[in-house]
């Protein structure tokens, strides 16, 4: 008998940007707009980094030059997709290891030349350590939906 498997969450927002600058904006410029009060290291966050690359790091750095990872990049597919390993278990840690990761999707969009539909899926909460807890947390706290809202403001201001 297998275990049953959480379902994926999903968040999804239309941004008034070409799609190539939507995806800079979400990636290249990750600590522009992700929220500070989201991170997991013991100082306060300074910046939010996604690594450009397959196999780049998704990391905080605190505002004392320490580094806590999030994950790593598993696909980079500018200006449309983007896939991400989420390391971080159900009681807000980081684990290293790679069978305990979820993963996040994100695809871009383009519903004409200047607007972009930024759709995200957080999938295989199976996998984490208390993956339900996690799951429960993102649910309750707001989750992708309100990144995605912070993300949409960032992208006005642009």
């Amino acid at each position: 008998m297998t275990a049953p498997t959480l379902p994926p969450l999903h968040g999804r927002v239309t941004v008034s940007l070409p799609a190539e600058r939507a995806f800079d904006l979400f990636t290249r410029s990750f600590g522009t707009w992700w929220p500070a009060q989201y991170h997991i290291g013991q100082a306060e966050l300074a910046e939010a980094v996604v690594e450009p690359r397959v196999g780049g790091r998704w990391y905080e750095r605190g505002v004392d030059g320490s580094e806590c990872d999030w994950g790593t990049v598993l696909a980079w597919e500018p200006p449309h997709r983007l896939v991400l390993t989420w390391q971080i278990n159900g009681r807000w840690e980081y684990d290293p290891e790679p069978a305990h990761a979820s993963e996040i999707e994100v695809r871009f969009t383009a519903e004409g030349p200047e607007q972009t539909v930024v759709e995200l899926e957080h999938r295989h909460f199976d996998r984490l350590v208390a993956g339900q807890a996690m799951r429960d947390g993102l649910v309750g706290g707001g989750g992708w939906r309100g990144v995605l809202d912070v993300f949409a403001k960032a992208a006005e201001q642009r």
